[in-house]
């Protein structure tokens, strides 16, 4: 006990091990957002396929650690010498070592920015269990950004854990007290809830998804209800920004829907940190303090 005492007390040994890892879990990040959305298409199609009593087709089951990770193009499977991040993207100059077929330059990309926000995270709050719980929202929110970005889903089987997750580590007021974190759930839900079908009344159309409403959800019960306003506000506008510059620079089709759970999860990140700061700021600046 005394030696981790010394290592938590040593930012010498402390900030480059965090680093390290979170190389390794944005290394697995990788195949969390790779494969999630695969393991829930084919849960999909199995429960359709029992409702509608029809024979399905067999596939290869995916789990987070089943099949090896392989070349998509030549089927080589990845030696554990081929897996470690970000050095073996730079040793195989981003190519397989079979086919020589170029390895997409976002794998050590996410491995990178799990390194570099994980290490933000540990430097602003501390190596403590508020930073150790951090990280684990952190890394989350990373998936979450991903698999939204590629499939704008939000699956539950990550959002409604982080709901619970959050009230847990708020048990005994780690980040806010357990009555402000539940409040923050349910604000968090319904306040997206209510802009949902607000949107769809005047419109017709839907404007987000539900894991969207599940996600201000989680991040509610981790910060509380307070940071709520900070979150939605820092999304909205870099969300706006965004798309507006989507449209403007590469004549994205405005009526594409655009994913929101990115824009949540970074706002969210950025509120777990500094949201307070933010919060102090805003109200300086308007003269409301």
């Amino acid at each position: 006990m005394q030696n981790f005492e010394i290592f938590l007390n040593s930012p010498i040994f402390l900030y480059p091990s965090i680093f390290i890892l979170g190389l390794i879990i944005g290394s697995f990040l990788n195949v969390v957002i790779f494969r999630i959305p695969k393991m829930l298409e084919q849960e999909w199609k199995s429960q359709c396929c029992e409702l509608l009593e029809t024979e399905c087709k067999e596939e290869p089951k995916v789990t987070l650690s089943t099949p090896n990770s392989t070349c998509p193009k030549c089927g080589h499977e990845i030696k554990p010498w081929e897996n470690i991040p970000v050095i073996s993207y730079l040793f195989l100059r981003g190519k397989c070592s079979s086919c020589k077929t170029s390895i997409s330059l976002r794998y050590p990309i996410i491995e990178l920015v799990t390194g570099v926000l994980s290490l933000s995270v540990i430097c602003v709050i501390g190596a403590n269990w508020a930073g150790f719980s951090a990280l684990i929202l952190t890394w989350v929110l990373i998936a979450l950004t991903m698999i939204d970005f590629d499939t704008q889903l939000l699956p539950d089987n990550m959002t409604l854990p982080l709901v619970w997750l959050g009230l847990i580590v708020n048990a005994n007021g780690l980040f806010v007290p357990l009555e402000e974190a539940l409040w923050g759930a349910v604000a968090g839900y319904l306040s997206l809830w209510a802009v949902y079908h607000g949107f769809k009344l005047l419109t017709g159309k839907e404007g987000m998804g539900f894991g969207d409403f599940k996600l201000l959800a989680a991040l509610g019960a981790w910060m509380g209800w307070q940071l709520l306003p900070v979150i939605i506000l820092l999304s909205s506008l870099v969300g706006a920004v965004v798309g507006i510059l989507l449209i403007a620079i590469k004549g994205r089709d405005k009526n594409i829907p655009i994913p929101f759970g990115p824009y949540l999860a970074a706002a969210g990140w950025l509120a777990l940190l500094w949201g307070h700061d933010i919060t102090q700021a805003y109200l300086q600046f308007s003269g409301m303090k």
